[in-house]
């Protein structure tokens, strides 16, 4: 089999052949205990292109409603926005696996209608795989969706599509209570048939707890690094926004970087000296 990867050499499409070594559900799901699962959030084609090389599993967040379109929160993102960036993610990506959020309120209703926004999800992107939140109460329709020829994987914790019920975004499982609810959300996940769990924003005990007491991978968000894996916002980690969660490490500065090219040009531009004779076409002869 082979898929596409576009050619980086020009700002256009030009499809070219590459043999297919994408990763596979199976493979993930095996990657239990062994070496870490690296996953970041990817959104656009260009950006998969330079994150695939890097990584295991691309997810395309929900989180794209505050990174791309200056939403206060994730709830009003809608199934085609999440199917027209996710396609462009499978287009621009060869080596990782690809998941999709499901959005809010295409899952919750039922079973069937999670099956039904599952299927347009893998149909209309090439994807592998969707995610989507809930512990317990979601047992039944992973269950349903896996046994239909959906990857799912799960997402507990700090479930940002939860935030009205939650009241924000503090820590989950300091309570005795929380703690031990939350275990047994991943261990509901995991035997309903999810291949994998994101843990998100759990006191740190909490996600090492989990970690030892499923027999899926972890990918942790505010958990602890003894996870089977991570996962960040890559507009977070490469600091595009001045300000993110703690559990984020900004490796780069690229707004102050992005800020500073923006200026140079602009002072060329307003002093003519951009274009350059370099940027221009001159007569031939």
């Amino acid at each position: 089999m082979s898929t596409y990867q576009i050619d980086t050499s020009t700002s256009r499409a030009h499809p070219t052949p590459a043999p297919m070594r994408r990763l596979t559900v199976p493979a993930l799901r095996n990657a239990k205990g062994k070496d870490p699962i690296v996953v970041l959030t990817a959104y656009t084609i260009r950006m998969a292109q330079i994150l695939d090389p890097h990584c295991d599993m691309l997810l395309v967040g929900d989180s794209l409603g505050q990174v791309l379109y200056g939403l206060d929160s994730s709830i009003p993102v809608s199934l085609d926005m999440m199917i027209a960036h996710g396609a462009a993610v499978v287009r621009g990506s060869y080596h990782s696996l690809v998941v999709i959020d499901m959005p809010f309120g295409s899952y919750e209703e039922s079973p069937q209608q999670a099956f039904r926004s599952a299927a347009r999800i893998l149909k209309e992107t090439g994807a592998a795989a969707v995610k989507l939140e809930g512990g317990q109460a979601m047992a039944e329709t992973i269950a349903f969706l896996t046994a239909r020829g959906v990857p799912v994987v799960g997402h507990i914790g700090l479930t940002p599509q939860s935030v009205n019920v939650l009241g924000g975004y503090a820590a989950r499982g300091r309570s005795q209570e929380e703690y031990s609810r939350l275990i047994d959300d991943a261990r509901a996940v995991a035997g309903a048939g999810a291949f994998a769990v994101v843990v998100e924003g759990v006191v740190e005990p909490l996600a090492i707890e989990i970690t030892k007491a499923i027999d899926i991978p972890t990918i942790g968000i505010g958990g602890s690094a003894q996870c089977d894996g991570q996962v960040l916002v890559i507009d977070d980690m490469l600091g595009m926004f001045d300000r993110v969660p703690r559990f984020v490490k900004k490796y780069e500065q690229l707004a102050e970087r992005i800020d500073a090219a923006v200026a140079e040009y602009a002072a060329e531009v307003r002093t003519r000296a951009f274009p350059a004779v370099e940027q221009t076409y001159q007569p031939k002869g």
